[in-house]
């Protein structure tokens, strides 16, 4: 007789997979390569960030916070808000502190989305966007940006809306592609959202990293989307604290109460004692600090793209963030993740494959490298990444 279990896993669950990302990143533990997969961004923290968390562990700021974050945050968010974009915010009605982007956009999710509801994401895509999306029973619904340029077809935007559409996400700059939006592009995505009454959820984590003969917009700063947009970034990469988990996001005051309640379900609250570090920076940084970030990292782009030219790994120059994607088809294997696993065994280097940013099908002549890296490891990384132009070398013989 065939008994019948309660003791199974829930029907999301099979489905569920490591992500690429971090299936890379433990084969380049394991291996002892260099990481090229994972936008860990192992720069050094600034010196005001890392002093004013180790006082505030010191003076005892090691408890849970308000759900919303340390009012000294708030502030120090909100002034920034109104320093770069123009326009004012209420530091105590419309900013959440967060775990992180991801825990802002999982509790945005939560307290604006339903089940069965449709969501619009751009192709190449950040595969926890649209996981986190379906751990909801909410649907991507995937749009291909016009590959290469990564420039947008508002007409097959247009053609993706149905009565099931809540809402559209936003990356800009964008992971993996390093697209930055237009703003052409953001004003008719505005045009359409208002047309059909849909919120704009905008991930804005690279927003500092923007290169020359380009600019970040945000959506929220347009006309008539303040109410309809909720914007998600944090200090993760800028500061270069992605353990840290300290995120944010700013919405109309009429939603923020409801997203505040579920982050507070599921994270009670981003890490005190880190949340004084990056107020820290907010307060304290000057923009010279900025704009060396962007100096250097627009340094090392170009230093592995040229890396990836003298493979043959032709790259897709990124205009934003910190990630290369490159043409893999020189490398033995049928599938973007047999490729990166042969790159890894051949040259010490880990990237993701590009699959893992495609819907099934898609990205299999991809692989994805992110250059946020400290120097020494990056001219390593792109001197082995030199040596597939040399035929029969090996990582064993570096």
């Amino acid at each position: 007789m065939v008994h019948m279990t309660k003791l199974h896993v829930s029907a999301l669950a099979p489905g569920a997979v490591q992500s690429e990302i971090r299936a890379m990143s433990v084969l380049a533990e394991e291996a002892g390569a260099i990481n090229m997969a994972q936008g860990i961004c192992d720069t050094p923290v600034p010196p005001a960030v890392l002093l004013a968390a180790q006082d505030a562990i010191a003076a005892g700021e090691n408890i849970y916070t308000r759900l919303d974050g340390i009012a000294r945050l708030r502030n120090a968010l909100a002034a920034d808000w109104e320093r770069r974009r123009g326009f004012p915010v209420d530091p105590n009605r419309e900013v959440l502190v967060t775990s992180g982007a991801t825990g802002a956009f999982y509790a945005a999710g939560k307290a604006l989305l339903d089940p069965g509801d449709e969501v619009i994401l751009f192709e190449p895509l950040y595969g926890y966007h649209a996981g986190t999306l379906r751990s909801m029973g909410v649907v991507p619904v995937i749009v291909p940006l016009h590959y290469g340029s990564w420039s947008l077809d508002i007409d097959a935007v247009q053609a993706a809306v149905t009565n099931k559409t809540r809402a559209i996400v936003i990356n800009t700059p964008g992971n993996p592609s390093g697209k930055v939006f237009t703003q052409a592009e953001l004003e008719a995505l505005a045009e359409l959202a208002q047309a059909h009454d849909l919120f704009v959820l905008c991930d804005e984590i690279y927003e500092h990293f923007v290169y020359p003969g380009h600019r970040h917009l945000s959506m929220a700063s347009l006309p008539g989307m303040r109410e309809r947009t909720v914007t998600f970034s944090g200090f993760s990469k800028t500061y270069s604290v992605t353990g840290w988990r300290v995120g944010y996001l700013v919405a109309d005051a009429r939603w923020t109460p409801s997203i505040g309640y579920f982050h507070d379900l599921v994270y009670i609250c981003a890490p005190a004692p880190f949340q004084h570090g990056c107020a820290a920076g907010l307060e304290q940084l000057p923009q010279s600090f900025y704009d060396t970030l962007v100096s250097s990292h627009l340094r090392k782009r170009d230093t592995t793209l040229a890396a990836l030219t003298d493979a043959g790994l032709t790259p897709h120059m990124p205009n934003g963030a910190y990630y290369i994607l490159a043409d893999s088809t020189l490398l033995p294997g049928v599938t973007a993740a047999e490729k990166a696993r042969n790159l890894l065994r051949q040259t010490g280097v880990a990237a993701v494959a590009g699959s893992a940013f495609f819907r099934k099908g898609g990205g299999e002549n991809l692989l994805r490298f992110c250059f946020g890296k400290q120097e020494a490891d990056l001219q390593e990384a792109c001197r082995r990444l030199r040596t597939l132009a040399a035929p029969g070398l090996t990582v064993h013989d570096l």
